[in-house]
């Protein structure tokens, strides 16, 4: 009987182990685009959370909501995080940051926006948020005046610029109200064509082209980060020298991008989101700013469009791709 016992006993020990074991934490990534198109973005995130000893799949878990470039999609993926009652939502973008805010005032979110979080109601403050929310600020509408700047010394001889929008995005006011004015103190004209699926964007070109736009100006978006290819074909078969947002873009084809580095962007996102597991609020966490910025031309597509790259902008780019 005594054997039995101790036999039983030790059966149950494993059992009781994992049960004392606490639950491995579950992060929701809320992401308006699809898998395929952010990889690079994904991977500097996971590197962010490894910076605070979380590795996917050892000790935390990765919840993946994909809205495939769908914005109405957002609410529903966002309420179905808060149902999985995930430890944290990374929320990638404006639109999905509002998404998780309005499905949750308790689940703490990071996220990565283009706008002022204040004017978003998503924070307070910058400095202290106050609330379930925190995150890094791209800060578009400054770095929309400094990439207009730089087309302008790429182009100088450039006067109508056709700005591509996307007006699913809430980040498209804020892109036309920093255009507009920036582009009338360089003496720029400025006519906005607006598209948010890959019908309109051909629309979008078929009408700038008519419209004889001397070069275009590709707002940040989701989207457009998405269909970057498509971007590309339609500048060079139209002979349209172009400025875009990121890096990406040019290596698919595009003339010139100015804006943050998007990879250590969301590595920082990890980071906080890191932070959070550990147990730091987001209330007291302030909304970080981007520190890393990056100029780069391409010199192939600059040579078939005929554009010269001025000295003073191959002696400040981070990377020119032959």
């Amino acid at each position: 009987m005594f054997i039995t016992l101790i036999g039983g006993a030790a059966a149950a020990w494993p059992l009781a182990v994992r049960a004392q074991q606490p639950a491995m934490p579950v992060v929701g990534m809320l992401n308006p685009q699809s898998p395929g198109s952010v990889t690079l973005f994904v991977d500097a995130f996971r590197k962010g959370l490894a910076e605070t000893g979380y590795i996917e799949g050892q000790n935390v878990t990765i919840e993946y909501r994909w809205a495939e470039d769908r914005f109405d999609r957002l609410a529903e993926l966002a309420a179905d995080l808060v149902r999985r009652k995930v430890s944290v939502i990374a929320a990638m973008a404006n639109n999905p940051a509002l998404a998780a805010k309005a499905a949750t005032s308790t689940i703490p979110i990071v996220f990565g926006v283009g706008e002022d979080p204040v004017k978003l109601s998503l924070v307070s403050s910058v400095a202290r948020p106050g609330g379930n929310a925190t995150g890094i600020n791209f800060f578009t509408g400054e770095v929309v005046e400094k990439r207009l700047g730089l087309l302008r010394e790429l182009l100088p001889g450039a006067v109508r610029i056709a700005v591509l929008a996307n007006p699913a995005n809430v980040a498209a006011a804020s892109t036309e109200a920093a255009v507009e004015p920036a582009a009338r103190a360089l003496g720029m004209q400025i006519e906005i064509y607006k598209a948010s699926s890959i019908q309109e964007i051909d629309a979008a070109f078929a009408d700038l082209v008519r419209e004889q736009a001397d070069a275009v100006f590709v707002g940040p978006d989701p989207f457009f980060f998405t269909r970057r290819v498509q971007l590309a074909a339609l500048a060079a078969r139209h002979a349209l020298p172009t400025a875009y947002s990121l890096r990406p873009y040019v290596e698919a084809g595009g003339l010139m991008s100015y804006g943050i580095s998007f990879p250590d962007a969301y590595r920082q996102i990890g980071v906080y989101v890191g932070r959070v597991l550990k147990g730091a609020l987001p209330a007291d966490l302030p909304v970080l700013q981007p520190t890393k910025f990056e100029l780069v031309i391409n010199a192939h597509i600059a040579r078939m469009l005929g554009v010269t790259v001025p000295p003073s902008l191959l002696a400040i780019a981070d990377e020119v791709i032959e």
